[in-house]
């Protein structure tokens, strides 16, 4: 048996509104609109690179689950979606607890800067600082299954909660932030083991959204600058 180990590099760094995996989307594309680009690594910063790439809608990102290398990883997890009282086996599910750390993202390109190089994309999954390993093109004919079977995701759905937020934490953000916020906010961004109406923390770009929630309602108390 012939292994190859690999030693590979970060190609670029992800920028994105969250500084912390706190709110994070759980899955690319479920907030369509958030917003984030692809920063190269002087390295590769080079715009040959890039050529041929604004003929696409999507990209595969391959990244690095950077928060969690040292974390002990297992051959079962538990999956939020399941309440995180159910454990399936790693490799059926999408848990950022994996032996290589890596990631795997399906994000629409929003615009292809070749000075200096750089792709802005939407949807996203990732936290800012996130190192990028690799980039390759979405090709629907082969990767798009939508007659395929999903596992456990199949019959359990995100539970949106609705989302209160005062005039005077909608004044510090633009309507489109505003929009992916709220989307954010909807998805529920405390740990599914946590179901109380204590006060939860969430960073989102300059501040620090404090909110709880109570039957079914996430209120937004308000917001502090980082």
């Amino acid at each position: 048996m012939y292994l190859c180990n690999m030693n590979i590099q970060p190609i670029a760094i992800f920028r994105s509104p969250f500084p912390s995996k706190f709110g994070i989307p759980r899955q690319s594309g479920i907030v369509g609109e958030l917003r984030g680009r692809v920063e190269f690594l002087p390295a590769y910063a080079q715009s040959d690179a890039l050529r041929g790439l604004q003929q696409y809608d999507y990209v595969w990102l391959i990244w690095g689950f950077s928060e969690n290398v040292e974390a002990e990883k297992h051959p079962t997890v538990r999956p939020p979606l399941l309440g995180g009282n159910e454990r399936v086996g790693v490799w059926a599910t999408r848990s950022p607890f994996r032996p290589n750390n890596l990631g795997l993202s399906s994000v629409r390109i929003a615009k292809v800067d070749f000075d200096p190089p750089g792709i802005e994309v939407l949807g996203a999954d990732l936290m800012d600082g996130t190192p990028v390993y690799d980039i390759k093109p979405y090709l629907p004919y082969v990767d798009a299954h939508p007659e395929a079977r999903g596992g456990f995701t199949d019959n359990h759905a995100w539970k949106q909660l609705d989302v209160v937020m005062p005039l005077a934490v909608r004044q510090f953000f633009t309507a489109e932030e505003l929009k992916v916020l709220e989307q954010i906010l909807s998805l529920d961004p405390r740990p599914h083991y946590h179901d109380d109406s204590r006060q939860y923390g969430m960073p989102f770009g300059e501040y620090d959204i404090r909110f709880h929630v109570t039957d079914g309602v996430l209120t937004v108390d308000n917001c502090v600058k980082l």
